[in-house]
């Protein structure tokens, strides 16, 4: 007991009113960092504020209504479009990465921490670099084509035209770009769960394929849908990869929002479009996120 009273006497301590400003400094600091950008884009978006020379401040949700449906919006277009790349993006991912997963958490042993290492040494570089990389294994002189040209595959100088500058160019480089960091989070539900299930189900007779439906799979879905997220959430707003391997006929939804904020400066029309991604953002978060607690929690008991 007398080892209790101490702990007790602390915790009242900590609860006491004058307490409260140790949590003071953080909430500022998060207020100034996260809430007010957000809350000065809002204004922008409804012209409480302009960059615009000569153009009056007064509420108005003028461009608020020329975005959203109804109606025929190019920006709306391309939202749903990227929306479409993001989320085919992340399912193929998701798939590929999973029996990579499987394969360092249950074959490769004593080597799946080095090997797991090794998978993520490339990703240590530069975003940048590697996506201007792809863009020059793509491109219509690069290292692809010239292959095929070596090889004969195809007559000099007659490149593969969808390989650059099209929505599979960006589809392929957000594939490579996030497989290894898909695969993470299914190894480390794969790695940690508790093995004698398995032995179980193959003790009651129930074959491999059998034990990985109704065992293995079930048990990983926390770590798949914890790889969907971190793949679907960064890949929404992106827009470095179809800046420089997509072209203009392959701009995504942030190359809307990243022209209105530097190419044609209209901040009031881009801080619409950037608090309607911010939004989107923040319900795929709830909405995963609880479905994912959901599933730690079933997966706990």
């Amino acid at each position: 007991m007398s080892a209790v009273r101490p702990r007790a006497r602390r915790s009242a301590s900590i609860l006491r009113p004058g307490s409260g400003l140790l949590i003071l400094p953080p909430a500022v600091w998060v207020l100034a960092v996260l809430v007010a950008p957000i809350v000065l884009i809002g204004l922008y978006s409804v012209n409480l504020k302009t960059n615009l020379l000569g153009v009056p401040t007064a509420f108005s949700t003028a461009n608020w209504k020329d975005f959203l449906p109804p109606g025929s919006n190019p920006f709306w277009d391309r939202f749903k479009i990227s929306m479409t790349i993001t989320v085919a993006v992340s399912v193929i991912t998701v798939v590929a990465a999973y029996p990579l997963a499987y394969f360092l958490a249950f074959v490769a042993g004593k080597r799946r921490y080095a090997l797991l290492m090794v998978l993520l040494a490339p990703f240590f570089t530069s975003y940048l670099l590697r996506v201007i990389a792809w863009q020059v294994i793509l491109n219509n002189h690069g290292v692809f084509n010239s292959l095929l040209w070596d090889l004969g595959l195809r007559p000099h100088g007659d490149g593969i035209p969808w390989l650059i500058y099209s929505k599979f160019s960006v589809g392929l480089v957000l594939f490579y770009s996030w497989v290894p960091f898909v695969a993470v989070p299914m190894f480390v539900v794969l790695d940690t769960m508790d093995r004698s299930l398995i032995e179980a189900a193959h003790d009651l007779g129930a074959s491999r394929l059998t034990a990985f439906l109704r065992v293995t799979f079930p048990l990983s879905i926390p770590g798949v849908i914890a790889g969907f997220v971190f793949v679907l959430i960064p890949t929404t707003g992106e827009f470095i990869t179809p800046l420089l391997v997509g072209g203009p006929s392959s701009f995504m939804f942030g190359n809307s929002i990243q022209s209105f904020f530097t190419d044609t400066p209209n901040w009031n029309y881009g801080a619409v479009l950037a608090l309607w991604l911010v939004a989107v953002v923040l319900v795929m978060l709830l909405v995963f996120g609880r479905y994912l607690s959901t599933d730690l929690e079933d997966a706990a008991t």
